[in-house]
């Protein structure tokens, strides 16, 4: 059985990558896509297949593809390109015959008001339309995202956003990463939707205690309406679409588009999710 990891340079590629290998499964029979396969060295010293692959390339793709029983599909990063990239892999994966394809969505991606949701929706009804037997892991977000906020308070000592009162059930990298390689390697998981976040939601003014607890001083917490934010985010010198996303991110929150506790993350790895302080002080 050969298992193809797409986005094996990204951050979870690779992590799902050491995942598989962590439950056992041979080197040889992991293949690792990226668009810079030097990138990916390290893991090919290991004994791992280290292919080109580029979303943006349907040749690589196929190549890649080509005699793999079983892919996980990063989605990429380059958001507004997401969908023909996606299309590039489940088109090959259709004509390769692969045995399951497993791609990384969004939360409820089909019914979510989140800014970031209509891609993944039309990345699910692609695999659908397809007919390769699927898996598709919703997941919630990655508490690394908040790194640049650590810095941005070890800076300024505070952290400001328009999220009101609303909660993020984030989980690490690892965690999702690690679900990942459990549906890769196990059975029953075919046609299944997983809705996958932490154990717990928090919110900005817990995300500013967690994170003075890392840096071992008070950052305040400071509550913006959306005006006040964006007027913000500009003088900072961030362009009108940056700020246009971020303002737009945080009225997702707002309205608890990332709020959901499922459970279904800490039942597939069989522990509880990673705090957030935890990976904030990993990364900090």
């Amino acid at each position: 059985m050969t298992i193809l990891v797409t986005g094996a340079s990204g951050h979870l590629g690779r992590l799902a990558v050491e995942a598989l290998l962590a439950r056992g499964v041979d080197a040889s029979a992991i293949r690792a896509g990226a668009r810079d396969t030097a990138k990916i060295a390290d893991l090919a010293a290991r004994g791992v297949q280290a292919v080109q692959l580029d979303y943006t390339d349907a040749a690589s793709v196929a190549g890649a593809v080509a005699g793999a029983d079983k892919v996980l599909l990063v989605s990429g990063s380059e958001v507004g390109q997401r969908v023909a990239q996606h299309r590039a892999v489940i088109d090959a994966a259709a004509a390769a015959g692969v045995a399951q394809l497993v791609y990384t969505s969004a939360p409820r991606a089909d019914t979510s008001a989140l800014i970031l949701a209509p891609e993944h929706k039309a990345t699910e009804e692609a695999i659908a339309a397809s007919g390769v037997p699927a898996t598709i892991l919703r997941n919630n977000w990655y508490s690394e995202n908040y790194l640049g906020t650590l810095a941005q308070a070890a800076a300024t000592g505070v952290v400001a956003s328009s999220t009101g009162e609303g909660r993020v059930a984030s989980a690490s990298r690892a965690d999702f990463a690690e679900a990942a390689a459990f549906v890769l390697t196990g059975d029953g998981h075919l046609g299944r939707v997983y809705e996958l976040g932490g154990d717990v939601a928090w919110d900005f003014a817990e995300l500013a205690s967690a994170i003075g607890e890392v840096l071992g001083r008070e950052i305040a917490y400071v509550a913006q309406t959306p005006e006040e934010q964006a007027a913000a985010l500009s003088a900072a010198g961030l362009d009108e679409g940056t700020v246009g996303f971020v303002v737009g991110l945080d009225a997702n929150i707002a309205a608890g588009d990332l709020a959901e506790v499922t459970h279904e993350l800490s039942g597939l790895i069989g522990r509880p999710t990673t705090p957030l302080v935890d990976t904030l002080r990993a990364g900090a």
